[in-house]
């Protein structure tokens, strides 16, 4: 029993630590290689992981594919989060299905949900609605329904605005807690002036705590690798991250360290189902 006090005293802790510092919930850290190595400034990304960072991010996808991620927080294995999904690209829809557990046995938190996204014009739009459970050992569980909104939208060919917003109905986490879960919104541009090149500038706004400025740099140095670089000010950390895609399977990493917390490591893999 003192045992188990003291574990989950300690991931209340380093949780807590960590929701103040980031200024968001465990439920929207963002997902992906690619995102957590351009500093998480991921709202323009039309990629697999847009599922959980801006689901009209989803309407670029070309074809259908799954993907899995592993992310490991201040080394420590109460603060790991494995996410997963399927997309299915369409002729005029793009659907996606995911899911991600955060936590331990003491405090954990599951994420299920379904997106869908299509592209009008020179504007791509996407909504996700997710079911979030949360539970906590001696507190019990809850869980509730969430909406994401979304948009990307082509200024010029090499200029991208992005908005995002995350529990649009600022749900709370169920069960006997009155708490709400973050209502997070997010908008950014894209500078990409050769297919080599993308730099990203993203301001994210929790409705009740400061800005945190994000940007993001990707670079195409060597045919399919990738080096990516980012900064946050809210805390202040940098990050850096590689990739490499091949015909069907793409591979990313990307790790940022924080000076009195430790390090966090993210891998991500994507499988294409078909072929070019």
């Amino acid at each position: 029993m003192i045992r188990k006090c003291i574990f989950l005293g300690l991931a209340f802790y380093f949780s807590q630590i960590y929701l103040a510092l980031a200024q968001v919930g465990m439920e929207v850290v963002p997902r992906g290689g690619r995102s957590m190595g351009m500093g998480n400034s991921s709202t323009s990304l039309t990629d697999a992981y847009a599922i959980f960072n801006n689901p009209a991010g989803l309407s670029g996808i070309q074809h259908s594919q799954v993907f899995f991620g592993y992310d490991h927080r201040l080394n420590l294995s109460e603060l790991t989060t494995l996410s997963a999904g399927f997309i299915q690209a369409k002729e005029k829809f793009t659907y996606g299905l995911a899911t991600s557990r955060f936590g331990g046995a003491l405090f954990n938190q599951h994420l299920v949900g379904a997106a869908i996204a299509n592209q009008l014009g020179i504007t791509n739009l996407g909504m996700k609605v997710s079911y979030l459970q949360t539970a906590m050992e001696g507190f019990g569980t809850g869980g509730s329904w969430l909406i994401d909104f979304g948009g990307i939208a082509e200024l010029t060919p090499h200029l991208f605005f992005a908005a995002h917003i995350f529990n649009l109905t600022r749900s709370n986490y169920g069960g006997k807690s009155w708490d709400r879960i973050p209502t997070i919104v997010k908008s950014g541009i894209s500078f990409r002036p050769s297919e080599k090149v993308m730099t990203n500038v993203e301001v994210e706004k929790d409705i009740l705590h400061p800005a945190i400025l994000k940007v993001g740099i990707e670079y195409n140095f060597y045919q399919k690798l990738w080096g990516r670089v980012g900064m946050n000010n809210q805390p202040q950390q940098l990050f850096f991250g590689i990739g490499c895609t091949g015909k069907r399977l793409a591979f990313d990493y990307a790790m940022t360290q924080h000076p009195r917390l430790g390090s966090t490591h993210h891998f991500s893999m994507n499988y294409q189902l078909s072929k070019e």
